[in-house]
């Protein structure tokens, strides 16, 4: 039976390395079978979180932009797959803002495989601290399970992911989804 599979791309550049992994995780994904959609953050507005908790009670946020319809596809997915540059240590504002949006409605992100890409001028080690931060959310959605997490490291150059084990990883484990 296939999946619905939704790829969120932090990255603020199209093409850059981890939107590369998102494309090949997309082609793994789809080549199984599997309904696959990929948003990029960069082309939705996504105000940040105003926590206000207007939201409380009604599991809609105040604020009148492109994250509702997200949350949507968030809730009704079966796969997620979470990708970001990593910088300073830590991912890219855009993945934070969205994360802190997902506020009226995370309990309802429930039962869901979750995966994350993160690329880095540095090596695993330094990367660590984004994939805890990715966590932080998953720990919070009921019944999530973290299926992998996809290091592309050592890369700056756009590109440059496409000659590292991260392009394979992230190929394979779209590809692995039944």
């Amino acid at each position: 039976m296939s999946k619905k599979v939704l790829i969120i791309s932090g990255s603020p550049r199209e093409g850059g390395n981890s939107d590369i992994l998102c494309e090949q995780f997309k082609k793994g994904a789809q080549e199984a079978g599997n309904e696959v959609e990929k948003v990029s953050l960069q082309q939705l507005t996504i105000k940040s979180c105003l926590a206000c908790y207007g939201c409380r009670g009604t599991k809609t946020c105040v604020q009148k932009d492109d994250m509702a319809a997200l949350l949507d596809k968030m809730v009704r997915a079966d796969v997620l797959v979470l990708a970001t540059p990593v910088y300073f240590y830590s991912m890219d504002g855009q993945m934070k803002i969205m994360i802190d949006r997902t506020l009226p409605r995370y309990t309802e992100i429930q039962n869901k495989d979750v995966y994350f890409i993160a690329t880095a001028a540095a090596g695993r080690r330094a990367m660590e601290r984004t994939m805890q931060a990715l966590r932080g959310l998953t720990d919070c959605l009921p019944h999530a399970r973290v299926k992998a997490e996809i290091y592309g490291e050592g890369v700056y150059q756009k590109g440059e992911v496409e000659h590292t084990p991260a392009f394979r990883e992230a190929y394979e484990a779209g590809r692995a989804i039944r």
